[in-house]
């Protein structure tokens, strides 16, 4: 397999219709999608076939048993935390090709544990948000995984 531009990485996903629209994304921008379990949904042939998802077998998707097989599997030197719990946007960030992008669940985001091992590991400034006005409370999954991934590649666009 090619290397991709960019890793997304989904943990806990709890909707299948914006992992089926990150897959989307995933495919078309030439990203890896990573979905770390549990998730709330089933993902096997069937349930694809079932949703529709008619391009997910040109996805390069792989599934992790937790946060920490990934971890132990993947070994991200490079990794960036979207999150409503930081002050830094996105657009402040410098991305490279094949930077891991961390996602967390529709409801709960990622859990303290993870926040703390982004800063430990990467440092605070690896916390990035995507500013909103009027109160907002966050945007939709799919929504903020395809601006953190087109915006790395207009960073990292050579053509």
């Amino acid at each position: 397999m090619t290397t991709p531009k960019f890793n997304i990485v989904l943990l806990a996903p709890q909707i299948p219709n914006n992992t089926g629209n990150i897959g989307r994304t995933a495919m078309a921008t030439g990203c890896r999608l990573h979905i770390i379990h549990p998730i709330a949904f089933d993902i096997d042939e069937k349930a694809v076939r079932r949703a529709g998802l008619d391009y997910w077998h040109l996805l390069d998707v792989r599934e992790h048993a937790s946060w920490e097989t990934f971890l132990e599997t993947e070994k991200p030197s490079r990794l960036w935390l979207f999150t409503t719990k930081s002050e830094k946007p996105y657009w402040d960030a410098t991305f490279e090709m094949g930077d891991y992008m961390l996602f967390g669940s529709e409801q709960h985001g990622v859990p303290a544990e993870v926040h703390d091992w982004v800063v430990t590991t990467h440092g605070k400034e690896a916390r990035l948000t995507l500013p909103m006005v009027n109160n907002a409370r966050s945007l939709n999954l799919a929504t903020a995984v395809c601006a953190g991934v087109y915006e790395g590649i207009r960073q990292t666009d050579t053509s």
